[in-house]
């Protein structure tokens, strides 16, 4: 089952007119710069506005075919909605915000189930509140459970972290990978932060203009590999399996390419874990380097080299998992670097996603 998507819709000189598809599981983000047409496409899946022509399918579930002349009712497409400012009712207490929206599943979710959106988002202590008195990372989960006791069969997250400070989210992002890890539903978020995107999606669809310039893996998009791609090259995203933990505390990460080095994980042997390294935080060397500090030292090729301004992206590849480095230009004229050559990757610093696969 996949989520396909096609939409035209005219708005004053504005005109969206953009088709893709979504995988049935995990995290599809909706990424371009504000004015590219993001939350018209997220209110035309809910059943908020009416575009001119299009059609919306889930699996073999249309919920909106012009040609046909259907068009599913919002109440009735299923479709959770998380807007930007949480939108929860202010005379209500948490718990009956959440009820609201268990109110409207068919069917509804059981003792067990509600329990486990409370646990999974951290909203016992807050159940007795009314929003007035919440943090807006509070008011965020308060308006994700009310849409998940919904029991939707897609969620779509409208830039639900773009009225934050830094402070509320870092409070909040757990709680999105943990929905993302343990929810088992399709999600569609809408972001311009490709920090969040890197976090949290597994695919990923350009948007510019109204248009879609591209989609593929979250990947692709970190290594700047996507047609139609807005921002430069990332650093990587790839999958690696703990091979094993070593008695001096650290965690071996095995990689179609080699190995890495981390801080101990508590983590079983085998299971697999996605990890970011930025494109700042690795060093090149022509010769392999001794009597360093870094953990990590990867062989690596040169797939390509991109300038930009004062400075460069060399792309890598380790075995076949691609790797980019961003150096100064004076660095690449001093190591006087080509496409092709061999090339040592000193890397500074791994991130370890939350996320765990069994």
């Amino acid at each position: 089952m996949s989520i396909a998507v096609s939409l035209r819709h005219q708005a004053g000189a504005f005109t969206l007119d953009a088709a893709f598809h979504m995988p049935p599981t995990g995290v599809t983000a909706l990424f371009g710069p504000s004015g590219a047409g993001k939350t018209t496409i997220v209110q035309a899946i809910a059943g908020l506005i009416q575009p001119q022509s299009g059609r919306i399918a889930i699996g073999e579930r249309i919920l909106l075919d012009t040609g046909a002349g259907l068009a599913v009712p919002a109440h009735d497409r299923r479709i959770g909605y998380v807007f930007q400012d949480a939108r929860l009712f202010p005379h209500l207490t948490v718990e009956r915000n959440l009820l609201f929206g268990w109110r409207r599943a068919r069917p509804r979710a059981d003792g067990d189930e509600i329990a486990r959106v409370i646990a999974l988002l951290g909203l016992a202590p807050l159940l007795a509140r009314k929003p007035r008195g919440l943090s807006g990372g509070e008011k965020s989960r308060v308006a994700l459970g009310r849409a998940l006791l919904s029991r939707p069969a897609l969620l779509l997250l409208d830039e639900p972290l773009s009225a934050l400070d830094a402070a509320r989210k870092a409070e909040i992002l757990p709680y999105l990978e943990r929905l993302r890890d343990s929810a088992g539903l399709p999600m569609l978020y809408v972001s311009h932060a490709a920090e969040e995107v890197l976090r949290l999606a597994d695919h990923v669809v350009l948007l510019a203009g109204g248009r879609v310039t591209g989609e593929g893996s979250v990947f692709d998009f970190a290594a700047g590999d996507l047609d139609g791609a807005m921002v430069r090259a990332t650093g990587a995203v790839f999958e690696t399996r703990v091979a094993a933990q070593r008695e001096d505390g650290l965690t071996v990460l095995s990689f179609d390419g080699g190995e890495l080095l981390v801080s101990r994980l508590a983590r079983a042997v085998g299971t697999a874990l996605r990890v970011r390294i930025r494109a700042e935080d690795i060093l090149l060397a022509r010769l392999r380097p001794d009597s360093i500090s870094a953990n990590n030292i990867l062989e690596t090729r040169i797939t390509a080299i991109r300038p930009s301004g004062s400075e460069a992206d060399i792309h890598l590849r380790c075995g076949g998992t691609p790797l980019t480095a961003r150096i100064t230009q004076s660095s690449l004229a001093r190591l006087s670097l080509r496409e092709g050559e061999r090339v040592f990757a000193i890397v500074k610093s791994v991130t370890v996603d939350a996320r765990m696969k069994d």
